[in-house]
């Protein structure tokens, strides 16, 4: 049983050498450990430290790509050195690396594919801005009523995937990829379960996410929304179809009701017009509803032939533990 822990890096070189540094070797139920950087384009140090500290695999990418290209890097290159766990851990040391055992052990135990922290289920979360908490809490709890699975924290980077989950995500945001991943796995009927951790937000840290709350927001709604949408199309479509098709038919029922009492059209006609245009409306998003479900039919069938394509891509794969690579 092979576990490949990540760190994915951009300027850490003040941290990073202390959280590898901190990062258990020997872990029950493991044969072996090795430590993996995924260097984001940084300009200062990281690389030279994170070796110093006894990484094992460093992939540096020329220029800055955000950590959504990043963990799809990250998951490339777990595969590629034969991972059978890949936890992903931020570098600078918000989380505590002791935790990973216990994050990994639904997926030994055989309960869970994918494994998060969460942040909010046990104890509270040192410092966490008030903002970032209460985004997380209102997007987890729209996002687990809509597509049916109780979803305790959708943001927290500190997972554990099993190599089956690897093989079966296809992560495609370039923002940020935490909460595409839990809806897609859960889409895909992977068990995603979350462990209770406590993490620390440091005095100044700055996110390479959250630059301002409008971006965070603006751009976690699109991401949500195009992920919500792939998974449950007929729901996403049909739900307000349905509802527009059942106002109009109740808009219509009330002038029947009204003109029948003296048979004129003129002082009821404005709610006629809507009650057409509301019945109109629905009638198309019930239509968009099939077609979308058709799409997703469809890309079923091609992320089946991914999945079987990148399981034989990657079948044979060695860890190697002086090879290194830059992209």
């Amino acid at each position: 049983m092979k576990l490949v822990i990540n760190l994915p890096a951009y300027n850490e070189e003040k941290k990073i050498g202390l959280t590898i540094r901190k990062i258990p070797r020997v872990i029950a139920g493991i044969d072996e450990v090795f430590v993996q950087v995924i260097d984001d384009g940084s300009r200062d140090r990281t690389v030279q430290v994170a070796r110093e500290a006894g990484a094992d695999f460093i992939f540096s990418q020329k220029v800055n790509r955000g950590i959504g290209a990043t963990f799809q890097t990250a998951a490339e290159k777990a595969l590629e050195n034969g991972a059978d766990i890949m936890v992903n851990i931020d570098a600078d040391g918000q989380f505590n690396p002791n935790d990973i055992e216990k994050i990994i052990e639904p997926i030994l135990n055989g309960k869970a594919d994918l494994v998060s922290a969460g942040r909010f289920s046990g104890k509270k979360a040192k410092n966490m801005p008030k903002v970032k908490k209460w985004l997380n809490y209102i997007a987890a709890w729209i996002i687990g009523k809509f597509i049916g699975y109780k979803i305790e924290d959708l943001t927290c980077g500190f997972r554990a995937y099993s190599r089956e989950t690897l093989l079966r995500l296809n992560p495609i945001g370039g923002f940020t990829y935490t909460q595409e991943t839990i809806i897609d796995a859960i889409g895909k009927n992977l068990k995603v379960y979350w462990i209770p951790v406590e993490v620390t937000y440091f005095e100044g840290r700055k996110s390479r996410v959250v630059k301002s709350v409008f971006t965070y927001v603006n751009n976690s709604v699109r991401l949500i929304l195009k992920a919500v949408r792939d998974v449950r199309p007929m729901r996403f479509f049909g739900g307000p179809g349905i509802i527009l098709i059942l106002v109009s038919l109740g808009l219509f029922g009330y002038f029947a009701v009204r003109y029948f009492q003296n048979f004129k059209i003129t002082p009821f006609r404005n709610i006629l017009l809507l009650a057409a245009f509301l019945f109109i409306v629905g009638i198309q998003f019930v239509v968009f509803a099939f077609i979308a479900d058709m799409i997703k039919s469809t890309r079923k069938i091609i992320e089946d032939q991914m999945y079987l394509t990148k399981k034989e891509k990657y079948k044979n794969r060695v860890s190697d533990r002086s090879f290194q690579e830059k992209l």
